[in-house]
């Protein structure tokens, strides 16, 4: 049986720390067997974890990423992960594996773990049936739109729709932000208790409901705090909206 690869994530933002968890998941091989939000953190776990990988932001408070790589003579792989590329050639010359930008593209993250498990003669298994974090009401979600990438609120969106491969998320303070992740995927991260699909193409967070209306066809119309538009609930999932309402 080949071991696993003991695997070290250091950046001071835990969400960040979360999400690349979420997405080192599907890797059977990889093990992750600490995290630190500093650099004194990580010195400690690689002196007692021993890992052979280390997932290592760059600009941390006071701190830059570089500086453990110069505090310790621990022999392990460094992937670093940052939200700045003008560290790219600085970390090719400490030998670094790689250089993930954040938010980190998860096709992107699997060309550096199979180039991880090459080097060290392994070949990837990823389990594709390992299911996406489910989200809590007060977590934030790294997101990009664009070039651009930022921490979304859960519970500021008030409605998510549709559009193909990617939706719009609108929230409750009137932004709108068109995100590559289908509706699908939403609704089976967000929690069940405060969000529900009223259409086939659209969510809504019912903390942010004012007021539900009786519509035709036993169908209902729901309004939105601070939005001048309703939204159609369809049969289909009226019965199941009804019950969240009691």
């Amino acid at each position: 049986m080949v071991n696993n690869l003991k695997c070290l994530i250091v950046d001071d933002e835990r969400l960040a720390r979360k999400e690349l968890r979420l997405l080192l998941a599907p890797f059977k091989e990889i093990e992750i067997v600490g995290e630190a939000q500093n650099l004194t953190e990580a010195g400690r776990i690689i002196e007692t974890a021993k890992p052979e990988v280390v997932f290592l932001d760059i600009q941390l408070p006071g701190e830059n990423g570089f500086d453990l790589l110069e505090q310790t003579d621990a022999a392990f792989k460094t992937i670093f992960v940052t939200a700045f590329d003008a560290y790219a050639l600085r970390a090719f010359e400490v030998n670094a594996l790689d250089y993930l930008m954040k938010p980190v593209n998860p096709d992107r993250l699997g060309q550096t773990i199979e180039k991880l498990l090459n080097a060290e003669g392994k070949k990837p298994q990823i389990n594709n049936q390992s299911p996406l974090r489910s989200l809590e009401f007060d977590d934030r979600l790294l997101v990009e739109t664009g070039e651009h990438s930022f921490f979304l609120k859960i519970n500021s969106i008030s409605h998510i729709n549709s559009s193909g491969d990617y939706t719009e998320v609108f929230t409750i303070k009137g932004r709108k932000f068109l995100i590559e992740k289908p509706l699908r995927e939403w609704e089976e991260r967000l929690p069940e208790k405060y969000f529900a699909r009223i259409h086939r193409a659209t969510i809504v967070n019912l903390e942010a409901v004012e007021r539900v209306e009786s519509w035709f066809n036993r169908s209902y119309q729901i309004y939105l705090q601070n939005s001048r538009e309703s939204f159609t609930v369809s049969r289909r999932y009226a019965a199941k909206l009804k019950q969240k309402f009691g």
